[in-house]
């Protein structure tokens, strides 16, 4: 049976665990008050970070969608232009009519 990197980190999760947990019993009612509002901060700035960049992309895309449909709409002229050229030339037998 071999040992792959998903067992390692399995392990090394487990006890780091197992290491906190003994720490955390071993501490004063106090000092896990402390830690236990220290968390709370961290996560309430990781929550609020998250917010704001959820608030950005979402106006990042919003822009993206706009500016994509004014780039489609600019440009749309000229590719229709060629997929005629295109396909005409496929209709036609494969040549291109030559202007006399």
């Amino acid at each position: 049976m071999s040992v792959s990197a998903k067992h390692i980190a399995t392990f090394l999760l487990g006890a780091a665990a197992g290491a906190a947990a003994l720490k955390y019993s071993s501490m004063s009612d106090e000092e896990k008050e402390k830690l236990m509002a220290s968390l709370k901060e961290k996560a309430g700035k990781v929550k609020d970070e998250a917010e704001t960049t959820f608030e950005k992309a979402k106006d990042y895309f919003s822009e993206l969608t706009t500016k994509g449909g004014e780039s489609l709409k600019d440009h749309w002229a000229d590719a229709e232009n060629f997929l005629k050229d295109l396909f005409k030339g496929k209709e036609d037998g494969g040549e291109k009519a030559t202007p006399a």
